[in-house]
């Protein structure tokens, strides 16, 4: 196969929300290079990309598909990403290595919110950036509302370089004012027919094209004064303002097509690969320290990996982007995340699921590795001796979770390993072995995402497992000072156990007075590992408890703050004052002291006007105005409590604090009261008390829980 120079390699993201047709132009654009001798059909499950067995369940793109052709000379790498925000972590792999990304719209519908969505992560990564009004064949196709609604969302960078003669059931020409230029496409479409603009179309056509022009020249001064001069440009001259101004994002040209009766793939294909930038025209990328990287060029190996997928009976596959120099099957590199050496095995080139070997791949081109030994996303590969460390990839927080459960005892170790497989495929999992909750809680994108973890763990590791309701991670305070005492005794022959004390419970707060009734020796502040603090001091005088015994009663007390004396939740936000006891002689011990201050922190804490404390999370919720009224009613129903609102456009954002116990199932309820169309983050935000009837209910619970 034949070795592509970084100067001829196209590395080209797909996005846009669900259904507006990705997989469906990247299998025309294979087709109509040649790639493939016929087009494959989403329904009838045989695309190139989509080939996993749950994307042909569910008949749209789960994982991310590297495939590739050859466009007069030039090497295009297409990655088709899902438009389900919950397989977002995909796309941010895809971005990461790519170096322009084509939005393809359903022009019956335009910019929808997962677009949104996508279109700022695509801008967080510098990259240039096309539209396609796609699906202009459509019974409801509307360009002109998709056009606005992209230059509402997107900002007036997007320019119309193309538009439809007609659209619907009569969609069968393209006219570009860019080459003015009309393309009419036969009926079962393919090459289109170049044909001179239509008298009924030139005005329309020579008003976008001067758009397009001023907009051109506008960002480039050069250019401005060749239009005041001239009162026009040439074809040549808007292509290189056009690439220019791309390249910084400061234009988007908006395309057509029909991916499915395959009209205007190739006027895409062509515009790809004569305007967008190369890898080594690309943004740099940075790396550990801060430094920009340039991509391609001769020199010493560096290679990223972007993905990682394990396939049975072949083992561990690496998706590399080659940065620098070049990838040779046998080279011995170094993993600089742990400087462990690793060989080259065989380097291939991707066409969905099928892999072509090659001998070298160049700088800037995509490849994957099989069987390297413990190489993860984002790891970078050097020589030995070469330093330079890629930045890692920033992936968004979890929005849902749920518990995990074997219905079959014995195959702990087998879903542990499960697991930690699935979550080194997808950095967005996150698995959390809770010894709080006794709970495996896995952290994912939202319900789809982790209906797929489910799939995968009982069809690819024939594991028997259940989603179960995760527990809360409730905290335990106090909320009025209490004396309380205890005194421990115990005599069963020879030697006893005997130990007395004395303390004062009071809750801790930020700016507390010290402490004036007693004299304070030492004080021990201690930021207890599950939030909150326990301040400890000892106020003991006259020698009536030894210190060499304090460590033991601060350790009694500790045991029971970590499985709380109310709800056996974690205690927080007390301060301890220890001023009297006694002890014996003979009979004291540290044992003995450590069990008197458990059960007299435990006796004082239940008189002390218990609080149980709930999280809260922070959360944002992307919504179309519409359904505003909805959202917020369903907030308030779930004890949220709204901080601000943002508009963008006719998009809304809500901020609001929500309990974490109301959220568990909000991810489905929200797609469900906006068909879809909103979506919402949310980190842990504070503590706060739970309403009375809740802390009864989890009191009650967790006495039902205990053992008789």
């Amino acid at each position: 196969m034949k070795v592509y120079n970084s100067k001829s390699v196209r590395n080209i993201v797909m996005a846009g929300h669900a259904g507006s047709g990705k997989t469906t132009l990247a299998e025309t654009m294979l087709f109509e290079s040649g790639t493939i001798p016929r087009r494959g059909n989403i329904l009838e499950k045989n695309t190139v990309s989509d080939f996993h067995e749950i994307e042909k369940e569910k008949q749209k793109s789960v994982f991310a598909s590297l495939m590739y052709l050859d466009w007069r000379g030039t090497k295009i790498n297409i990655l088709d990403t899902p438009g389900t925000p919950d397989y977002i972590g995909e796309v941010i792999n895809s971005m990461r290595v790519a170096d322009a990304a084509l939005f393809v719209l359903n022009a019956e519908h335009g910019v929808e919110v997962g677009t949104e969505s996508l279109w700022n992560k695509a801008a967080e990564f510098d990259l240039p950036t096309i539209l396609v009004a796609n699906k202009l064949d459509g019974d409801q196709s509307n360009f002109q509302e998709c056009v606005d609604t992209a230059k509402e969302g997107f900002g007036r960078e997007v320019v119309v370089v193309q538009y439809p003669f007609s659209e619907g059931e009569e969609f069968h020409a393209i006219i570009d004012v860019l080459k003015m230029t009309m393309y009419e496409f036969p009926e079962d479409g393919g090459r289109p027919d170049k044909l001179p603009i239509p008298e009924s179309q030139k005005a329309q056509a020579e008003l976008l094209q001067n758009e397009l022009v001023e907009s051109i020249a506008e960002n480039d001064e050069s250019l401005m004064d060749l239009y005041f001069e001239h009162g026009k440009l040439d074809e040549y001259q808007m292509r290189e303002g056009l690439q220019k101004a791309i390249r910084q994002r400061q234009l988007v040209p908006l395309f057509c097509s029909s991916a499915a009766r395959n009209m205007g793939s190739g006027r895409i294909m062509g515009f790809i690969g004569n305007v967008l930038p190369s890898p080594a025209d690309a943004r740099p990328i940075k790396t550990t320290g801060g430094e920009d990287f340039h991509i391609g060029g001769e020199g010493n190996p560096v290679l990223f990996s972007f993905k990682t997928y394990s396939e049975s009976h072949v083992g561990n596959l690496n998706y590399l982007k080659v940065l620098k120099g070049s990838a040779r099957q046998g080279m011995d590199l170094e993993n600089k995340r742990d400087n462990n050496s690793q060989r080259l095995g065989t380097l291939s080139v991707c066409q969905g699921i099928k892999r072509i070997d090659v001998p070298e791949v160049m700088a800037g081109d995509l490849a994957v590795a099989v069987k390297l030994k413990d190489v993860q996303a984002n790891d970078t590969l050097a020589e030995k001796g070469n330093n330079i460390q890629i930045a890692p990839t920033v992936y968004p927080k979890p929005n849902i979770r749920k518990a995990i459960k074997l219905v079959r005892e014995g195959e702990e170790d087998k879903l542990g390993a499960s697991l930690n497989l699935l979550q080194r495929e997808d950095p967005t999992l996150v698995v959390e072995h809770s010894q709080e909750l006794k709970q495996t809680i896995l952290h994912g994108q939202g319900e789809e995402h982790l209906a797929v973890v489910l799939h995968q763990l009982t069809n690819r590791f024939g594991l028997d497992v259940k989603y179960i309701t995760p527990k809360i991670p409730y905290r335990e305070t106090i909320t009025k000072p209490e004396r309380t005492h205890y005194k421990h005794k115990k005599q069963s022959g020879g030697a006893g156990q005997f130990a007395e004390v004395y303390m004062l419970m009071e809750p801790w707060y930020e700016g507390i007075p010290d402490t004036d009734e007693f004299s304070v020796r030492d004080v021990q502040e201690i930021d207890l590992p599950w939030g909150g603090k326990l301040v400890f001091q000892n106020c003991i005088v006259g020698g009536v408890i030894d210190t060499r015994f304090m460590p033991a009663i601060l350790k009694g007390i500790m045991e029971k703050m970590e499985s709380g004396p109310m709800s056996g939740c974690r205690a927080r936000d007390i301060r301890i004052s220890v001023y009297d006891g006694s002890m014996h002689s003979v009979d004291s011990n540290e044992a003995a002291f450590k069990t008197a201050a458990l059960m007299s922190f435990r006796d004082g804490f239940m008189k002390a006007n218990p609080q149980l404390l709930e999280p809260i999370h922070e959360v944002e919720i992307t919504v179309p105005a519409r359904y505003m009224g909805d959202v917020m009613s369903d907030l308030s129903s779930r004890r949220g409590q709204i901080q601000g609102m943002d508009s963008e456009g006719a998009i809304q954002k809500i901020h609001a604090h929500v309990p974490l116990e109301e959220l568990d199932q909000y991810s489905t309820k929200l797609k469900s009261m906006t068909q879809g169309s909103a979506t919402y983050t949310r980190s842990f935000s504070h503590y706060a008390p739970v309403p009375r009837d809740i802390q009864d209910r989890v009191i009650r619970e967790n006495l039902e829980a205990e053992p008789a």
